[in-house]
């Protein structure tokens, strides 16, 4: 197992050394105010250790593990969407050729097949699985299914998998040096930085809701704040951990904070259309896997620009 780069090791040292701050904070919180937001904080806290701890193992292993982790990821999010949406009971037979597409796609990334890659979804499966919809028969609902189906591969799988797409990544002038493992700390860390800056900015110091509609609690003093600290955190970090200079950095934290704001109000309307809260219970205090990737969702095709 060869190990990624220093300023990869010292950053993930860094985030358990916060994950360990955050664990006294949340215990004193508990042990002078006790009740349901001190459980929840503490709630989060433990969740955030597991998260952390399978990302940064899947990303220590090698890239062969950390490919296989955006993949199980993206199936988990695509199960959970499609246990969300109202599906016709002839599409069950549509819905395996829908989950195949998952391991194909991070083939591609595998083998670094770039044009195979950007076309699976979006080209041939966009055209494929309606055939399959096609030979059921049933056509009462057909446009809203193929449209359900299509829209949950490209968020959930397509989109996720530009996070995977990353770690193949080389240097032209040192075709040797791993830099995947940093680029995909970088786009990982700046996305739940700025999730989380958008809310503690927002409690603090946020009244105006941005998105009054879509999502209630989201103000302008947190999309503010929140852009600013990842900007700020995300021009400090690039250099270190990416082949970007500080310039470029600045420009791909910014679209960072922009994309993973809109990437969470894009999965909010969809909860809000299906009138739940959360998308699922399989991450305690943060809700489903579709919560917690929803950001991602935009900045990782994002990631396509800032590394070209």
């Amino acid at each position: 197992m060869t190990l990624p780069p220093t300023p990869v090791l010292a950053t993930l040292a860094a985030i358990l050394v916060l994950l360990v701050v955050a664990t006294v904070a949340s215990e004193v919180v508990a042990r002078r105010s006790p009740g349901a937001d001190a459980a929840n904080l503490q709630l989060r806290v433990r969740t955030w250790w597991q998260m952390v701890s399978v990302f940064a193992a899947a990303l220590l292993v090698g890239r062969t593990v950390s490919i296989l982790f955006f993949a199980l990821l993206s199936f988990l999010a695509l199960k959970e969407y499609f246990s969300l949406i109202p599906t016709r009971r002839v599409d069950r037979r549509v819905l395996f050729w829908a989950y195949l597409a998952i391991p194909f796609q991070y083939l591609w990334v595998s083998w670094e097949w770039y044009g195979m890659f950007l076309a699976f979804i979006p080209v041939f499966c966009f055209l494929l699985l309606p055939v399959r919809m096609l030979a059921i028969g049933a056509t009462e609902g057909y446009l809203k299914a193929a449209g359900s189906l299509q829209w949950g591969l490209m968020t959930t799988v397509f989109s996720l998998s530009h996070a995977a797409f990353l770690l193949i990544l080389r240097l032209a002038e040192a075709p040797g040096e791993r830099v995947g493992p940093g680029l995909v700390l970088y786009l990982v860390l700046l996305t739940e930085l700025n999730d989380i800056a958008q809310y503690l900015w927002g409690k603090a110091i946020g009244r105006e809701p941005i998105a009054p509609k879509v999502s209630p609690n989201k103000t302008r003093a947190g999309f503010i704040g929140g852009l600013l600290t990842t900007t700020a955190v995300g021009t400090a970090l690039g250099p270190l951990l990416t082949p970007l200079g500080m310039a470029a950095s600045a420009a791909a934290s910014l679209l960072i904070a922009c994309g993973g704001f809109v990437g969470d109000l894009n999965i909010s309307a969809v909860k809000r259309d299906l009138g739940i809260k959360d998308s699922g219970t399989a991450l305690p205090g943060h809700g489903g896997i579709l919560d917690r990737v929803d950001s991602l969702t935009y900045t990782a095709p994002h990631s396509s620009i800032w590394c070209t």
